[in-house]
């Protein structure tokens, strides 16, 4: 598994996600239910709540979203008015969908979206994101990637934002992990709002949490009052109660020291990738990466993107296909194909299988003969070091 927002989750987040706390209706917040019987649902919210708050040093966290794009919505919904201006990295750039994708989401139908993007190296010009900003004058700003395999500024971001009177969010669904790790800069200081993803390099369920950070709380005092109102019940009925169980486990898990070894060996795990692949002649977005994933551009190669990773399948290796920047191809037959670390570590491979993973990346797309010797090989490599259960 390369497709770097998936990854296993623990026996114990597992467990959690199927449990009786599903049945349980719990509309509201600790201590304001609006159904009875909510005494240890309580509890565990409150659990949640207070690991987050220790992990990331914030002081306001909500982790009732359902998932990524909800807390998002949720943000725009509870500081934005319909028609406020926003800015974020565009989706052919690296970005999310609900960072003011035009037209067909939310963010760029509700909002006047205004899309940054990256230069022909595949990096952000944060000199060009100012002078965007400067002239548009943005009431929100996103910071944050699906794609990018760089670390970000949050300094810079930081110092745009301000320039503008902007709210900035960042968006760390794919880092968060890492974040927590050490692995990738935290943007706790710089942000006034941070959004994240509870699976992906976090190895949570699937969920996710707003946190608003100190510098949030000193721009509006009323900013969390706003968010948490828009998750409920501007946009959600009763939460998920056994994904709050299960994000309470995956916090605690995240607070140990085997948990920052794995948030820094999936960086060098995917940097041992990436440079086995630039080595093999394969076209790598940035040139490298910083974090858990690359985007590589197959053009060279002869095949799309969609081909390269219905292939790779085949061979038992799952990747996403994905458009690059300026993509001459259309989004469901792109140029590219998007793959990542954070499965595979997990697992427990490391640099020498990185090695093995990508010649048979080479072998499989230089020829589709070599299908069936190489998912032996991949299907043998699983053997050795199994899902955890």
């Amino acid at each position: 598994m390369l497709i770097p927002s998936e990854n296993y989750s623990s026996e114990a987040v597992r467990e959690a996600s199927g449990s009786m706390l599903a049945h349980k209706y719990s509309e509201g917040y600790p201590g304001r239910r609006y159904y009875q019987g909510n005494e240890y649902i309580d509890e565990i919210e409150n659990l949640a709540v207070d690991r987050a708050k220790t992990l990331f040093g914030v002081p306001h966290v909500n982790v009732q979203p359902y998932s990524g794009s909800p807390a998002n919505s949720a943000v725009f919904m509870g500081l934005l008015e319909p028609g406020d201006k926003v800015m974020g990295l565009a989706l052919s750039a690296g970005g999310h969908l609900t960072h003011g994708h035009p037209k067909i989401t939310f963010s760029g139908k509700f909002f006047k979206s205004v899309q940054y993007g990256v230069g022909k190296d595949g990096l952000i010009d944060y000199k060009d994101v100012k002078r965007l900003a400067l002239g548009v004058g943005p009431k929100l700003i996103v910071a944050g990637t699906t794609a990018y395999s760089r670390i970000l500024n949050w300094k810079v971001f930081a110092e745009i934002a301000d320039s503008v009177g902007a709210i900035l969010m960042a968006d760390i669904s794919h880092i968060s992990g890492l974040v927590v790790a050490g692995a990738h800069p935290s943007p706790v200081r710089y942000a006034h709002v941070v959004t994240t993803t509870t699976h992906k390099t976090l190895r949570g369920p699937r969920g996710a949490m707003i946190m608003v950070t100190r510098k949030g709380l000193r721009k509006d005092l009323a900013m969390a009052t706003k968010i948490d109102r828009a998750v409920f019940p501007g946009l959600q009925g009763g939460p998920h109660n056994q994904q709050t169980a299960a994000i309470a486990i995956a916090l605690r898990e995240a607070q140990g020291k085997l948990f920052k070894k794995y948030g820094q060996a999936v960086v060098k795990n995917a940097k041992a990738l990436a440079s086995e692949l630039i080595n093999l002649g394969f076209e790598i977005i940035s040139g490298g990466t910083d974090n858990h994933l690359m985007l590589i551009d197959l053009r060279n190669k002869g095949i799309s993107g969609k081909e390269a990773a219905i292939v790779l399948e085949k061979a038992g290796i799952v990747v996403n296909y994905n458009s690059i920047p300026f993509d001459p191809n259309p989004p469901m037959n792109p140029s590219g194909i998007r793959i990542g670390t954070p499965a595979v570590t997990t697992r427990g491979m490391g640099k020498a299988e990185m090695r093995k993973i990508a010649g048979w990346m080479d072998e499989v797309l230089s020829s589709q003969y070599s299908v069936s010797s190489v998912r032996r090989q991949v299907k043998e490599l699983c053997r050795i070091f199994p899902i955890p259960l």
